[in-house]
């Protein structure tokens, strides 16, 4: 029997209905006489082990399909039309590393519904009436398995084969395997007189898994103090650690912490019980979380802009280093249900501080204060600004090429990256506390805070005023730089 290339085998994205019309064998010589079809038609080769996905009205064996193009409706499917198998292990995958849902599914390029479907299972309807429900993935079904196993693909070849009316032994030859592999998947995994591929596959995954239980489940004194030690708000690092110290010769009394975090995020753990100082806490944990936090590198996060974005890591100087003047670390205070601000800046050597007065929380306004506010300038005294990522720097390449400096973002949530910036807003909160609403100062007042905070002797700059250093910086600008 020859090779052939099952029909449906690529993803069609035409809109078309399938009009199907088989028609017998014919000689050679009555072909080369038969007149030419319609432009509109087309005949396609198809092969007799998918011709049980058309019409069973189909009496002989099918050699030509005249396919007519008349409607908007798709192709219909069958199994392996679209094979899932490599994202779905993908998407297994990055579950099991912490990622969320939603950007397991982006990454692997399914929509979060599908991905949903994946990880929580969904319910079958028939007529508005749940008829049944499809467990969420195994682990076990979609990671990669050593080619002794069957894989899900080639459960897919089987259930076709077998369709078109191919033996066990023919079957076995196209794939490859042994005629008792194949004689035996069909008589473990058939159901009610049908082999189903997919369901197949589930109950041949459930078989290999292996009962795994947990040396805490094996061991009902340990389950007992480890929850009585939880209830009294011990973290799991501190009962490893007591566990050690209070069973120095007994290791199976001993659990490491992440056996003691797994057992607490395990769906109806028996460790997840308020206690009864904290009856509104119901994990143990601090966090008081139930499951483990999504976590992605740095790498692997989609950047915050659309334009390509300088990060901190690609500054030309260490945090620590401030040897050099021109630097500055800045971001917003944020007023009363985030309806107001003001832009702070602060250069990196000196600490001297600069105020932006904001009309509105946006990109345009912010643009126009830096172009304003650092108009003084000189280039020696504006090398770099360093910004986090927040919306209001949606235009910084814009105002990189206004200012003639080079704007750097700090890694999402880690304000630590500015910390003159932050400890400078920390006192500015004397003037302008939270809570309130920060549209009601004035340019007026915000430079007469800018100066008396200014004028303020630093323990770090040796009991010299910010003002004082940076208004030398101004008047010579080839000095040499600032030391701390």
């Amino acid at each position: 029997m020859s090779s052939f290339t099952p029909v449906g085998g690529k993803k069609q994205q035409l809109k078309e209905v399938l009009q199907l019309r088989i028609r017998p064998p014919s000689s050679s010589a009555s072909m080369a006489a038969r007149v030419q079809p319609p432009p509109c038609r087309r005949h396609v080769k198809i092969d007799p082990c998918v011709a049980w996905r058309f019409p069973a009205t189909v009496a002989t064996r099918p050699t030509f399909l005249e396919v007519v193009l008349t409607s908007t409706r798709r192709v219909r499917k069958g199994p392996g039309r679209r094979p899932q198998s490599a994202k779905r292990q993908r998407f297994m995958e990055l579950r099991a590393r912490g990622w969320s849902i939603r950007a397991a599914a982006r990454e692997v390029g399914v929509s979060r519904s599908a991905g949903s479907n994946w990880a929580r299972g969904y319910k079958t309807y028939r007529k508005g009436v749940v008829v049944g429900f499809v467990p969420p993935l195994d682990r076990l079904a979609v990671r990669e398995i050593s080619t002794w196993f069957l894989s899900q693909d080639e459960r897919i070849q089987i259930a076709d084969l077998r369709h078109a009316g191919l033996s066990i032994r023919q079957v076995a030859d196209r794939l490859g395997r042994s005629p008792s592999t194949i004689s035996r998947e069909l008589r473990r995994n058939a159901s009610d007189g049908r082999y189903r591929p997919f369901q197949a596959h589930r109950q041949a995954s459930a078989r290999r898994g292996r009962d795994h239980r947990r040396w805490i489940d094996h061991k009902p004194e340990l389950r007992d103090l480890v929850a009585d030690l939880l209830a009294q708000r011990w973290s799991p690092q501190q009962i490893s650690r007591h566990l050690r110290v209070k069973f120095p010769a007994d290791r199976s009394m001993w659990l490491c912490h992440e056996s003691i975090y797994q057992a607490v995020y395990l769906p109806g753990s028996p460790l997840l019980r308020p206690s009864r100082v904290a009856p509104q806490h119901r994990s143990p944990l601090r966090t008081g979380r139930d499951h483990r936090r999504a976590h992605q590198k740095v790498e692997r996060r989609r950047p915050r802009f659309a334009q390509p974005m300088l990060t901190i890591h690609q500054r030309p100087f260490r945090m620590a280093d401030r040897g050099e003047a021109g630097h500055w670390e800045g971001d917003l205070i944020i007023g009363k249900d985030q309806g107001s601000a003001i832009g702070t800046l602060v250069e990196r050597q000196t600490r001297v501080v600069r105020l932006l007065h904001l009309p509105a929380r946006d990109s345009d306004s912010l643009h126009a204060a830096l172009a304003l506010r650092m108009a003084d300038l000189t280039p020696m005294l504006l090398r770099s600004i360093t910004w986090d990522q927040g919306t209001e720097m949606a235009r910084h390449t814009e105002i990189a090429t206004t200012l003639g400096a080079k704007i750097y973002f700090c890694d999402s949530h880690s304000p630590w990256q500015r910390p003159s910036n932050e400890n400078t807003n920390g006192l500015l909160r004397q003037y302008f506390p939270k809570g309130t609403d920060l549209s009601v100062h004035s340019p007026a007042h915000l430079m007469a805070v800018e100066d008396e905070l200014n004028r303020r002797p630093r323990r770090v700059l040796q009991d010299r005023a910010p003002i004082d250093l940076f208004t030398a910086l101004l008047a010579s600008p080839d000095q040499p730089v600032l030391r701390r």
